[in-house]
């Protein structure tokens, strides 16, 4: 049975990415923070769920070994991600709420990744570590700054884990979403629904989880697999310079 994990499994992005990664076969262990999931959409496909904060070492032990116990695990899928609780000004930023914001994004995801290349180089195998990081690792947005710093992030531990993995079987990607549905952006939906019709967005609409599901199953399933250390960005056109 190929395991895959995946984190933030509760929020959009990660379960679409946990229920197609089902559907294309893999046996999905996910992990988040609530205590009583909905995982009704999960009926008829081999899932279980690890409670757990990726910020802490504890909680990432745990979720590989649930998913490890399942069999060899083939994926990586790390989503899981926070917005600052309160948006401020660069000049105003509090270390309260950068240590918040990278200690799940970045910290988190460094050595969860860590743990799992580990792994999947004990078992020999190979296998497929794609990290979800933002448009916002390259855009700059002065009201949200630890967010960006730590996509920025993301995408560093990409290329340092693709560089690293490359000689043994492991790829190594990241996606990088725009403008995506999801419960973070529900609180701005009226500011980028005007955003999105004054033209910011070239193809017209937000993105769908669903569309960055799609995008993650293509990168673990061999369809890109003489690529590593690459972003995909799935943004709808937004990255586009135009005069």
């Amino acid at each position: 049975m190929k395991v895959a994990i995946v984190t933030g499994v509760m929020g959009g992005i990660g379960k679409e990415s946990a229920i197609w990664l089902c559907r294309a076969g893999y046996c999905v262990v996910g992990m988040d923070v609530v205590d009583a999931p909905d995982i009704h959409d999960f009926n008829g496909y081999e899932f279980t769920y690890v409670k757990g904060d990726l910020s802490q070492a504890p909680s990432r032990e745990a979720l590989v070994d649930t998913a490890a116990k399942k069999g060899d695990i083939s994926v990586l899928v790390n989503v899981a991600g926070v917005a600052p609780k309160v948006r401020r000004d660069i000049l105003e930023m509090t270390e309260e709420s950068y240590d918040f914001v990278m200690g799940i994004n970045t910290k988190g995801t460094l050595f969860l990744t860590q743990a799992v290349a580990n792994k999947m180089l004990e078992q020999g195998k190979g296998g497929s570590i794609v990290n979800i990081s933002s448009c916002s690792a390259y855009t700059s947005s002065t009201s949200r700054g630890e967010y960006c710093i730590s996509k920025a992030g993301v995408s560093m531990i990409t290329k340092l884990f693709a560089d690293r993995l490359a000689n043994e079987g492991i790829n190594v990607n990241e996606i990088c979403p725009g403008i995506i549905a999801t419960g973070m952006t529900a609180a701005v939906k009226e500011k980028y629904d005007k955003l999105i019709a004054d033209g910011l967005v070239p193809l017209g609409r937000w993105g769908t989880p669903e569309d960055i599901a799609k995008a993650v199953v293509a990168l673990c399933d061999g369809t890109f697999g003489y690529t590593t250390g690459q972003s995909f960005i799935l943004d709808g056109g937004m990255h586009i310079r135009t005069l």
